[in-house]
């Protein structure tokens, strides 16, 4: 039996956007330790890191899979209602240029730069210029759980959640699908922030002892992921017993206090959540896109 929802009672908002721009953060940049780099980063359109990859390995930092969108490029207080009403999953349509009319799909945002990842085939990609728009179908904020008001959901498309694989056991519990769990003593940047409806935030992996200890290797963009004993029902932050459920969103990176990006999804105290391992826990598994998508 499925999970009962408040799907019909969500409201489904357009927000339109643009590709951001490439940046440069630094002629070069120092890593956690003592690394000099300087390497590609945020922004712009990016053909060959997608959802379904490694986040490590990359000659890269804070990569974003796909495309890189903002709203304005400038105006940071608009941009929050951007990314607070595009969840993951969500719909997007090209509304400009060659690749008008074709599909995408929402990974997440992440915070700092304020950017918006969205997925394209690699035929859309191919037309798409920096200049482009896109409407997204913004859809998911505001999702309950009938039954389980004591499970928090935030930037997640209901269709998502349908499809995940979510199971309700007989003493109350809820089992969700992630492909690795992070201990909550390796959270970085974006820990104390008070809105967990826009932007993200790290999993540390400079120690290569604690990488090997937990899997954390195995992360992928677009994985579901569970953090232990991270409560984020109202920011984020350590609490005992809670467990938060998010996507990966951004690659890894040798900056301190810094690693793979993962944006909010779920978040319950008292083991409310128990998360079960699944090699296909992952938005690109479940929606049929990156790496996981049949081209014609």
């Amino acid at each position: 039996m499925s999970l009962k929802t408040n799907r019909k009672q969500l409201v489904m908002t357009a927000v339109q956007g643009g590709v951001a721009p490439a940046h440069q953060w630094a002629p070069f940049e120092v890593g956690s330790g003592g690394e000099v780099f300087s390497w590609p980063s945020t922004g712009g359109i990016t053909y060959n890191v997608k959802i379904g990859d490694s986040v490590f390995g990359w000659a890269g930092e804070h990569i974003e899979p796909g495309v890189s969108s903002t709203l304005s490029h400038s105006n940071r207080k608009v941009e929050a209602g951007y990314h607070f009403l595009a969840c993951c999953g969500n719909q997007v349509r090209v509304i400009s240029g060659e690749a008008k009319g074709e599909f995408g799909t929402v990974l997440g945002h992440h915070g700092g730069v304020n950017h918006l990842m969205i997925d394209f085939p690699d035929a859309t990609l191919e037309k798409l210029t920096c200049d482009d728009k896109f409407l997204v179908r913004g859809y998911g904020q505001g999702l309950q759980l009938i039954d389980h008001p004591d499970v928090y959901l935030y930037n997640l498309d209901p269709d998502v959640l349908d499809t995940w694989g979510l199971h309700e056991r007989e003493d109350g519990k809820i089992e969700v699908p992630v492909h690795v769990m992070v201990p909550g003593h390796a959270m970085g940047s974006g820990i104390g922030s008070l809105s967990v409806t826009t932007g993200d935030y790290d999993i540390l992996c400079h120690d290569a002892e604690t990488v090997a200890e937990y899997g954390l290797d195995r992360l992928r963009f677009g994985d579901f992921v569970a953090v232990m004993d991270h409560d984020n029902r109202y920011g984020r932050t350590w609490r005992k017993g809670a467990v938060t459920i998010g996507v990966v969103i951004h690659s890894d990176s040798p900056l301190a206090g810094h690693g793979p990006g993962m944006m909010t999804l779920m978040s319950a105290c008292d083991q409310k959540l128990v998360p079960v391992l699944s090699d296909h826990a992952n938005l690109g598994a479940l929606k049929g896109i990156g790496r996981y998508a049949v081209e014609l």
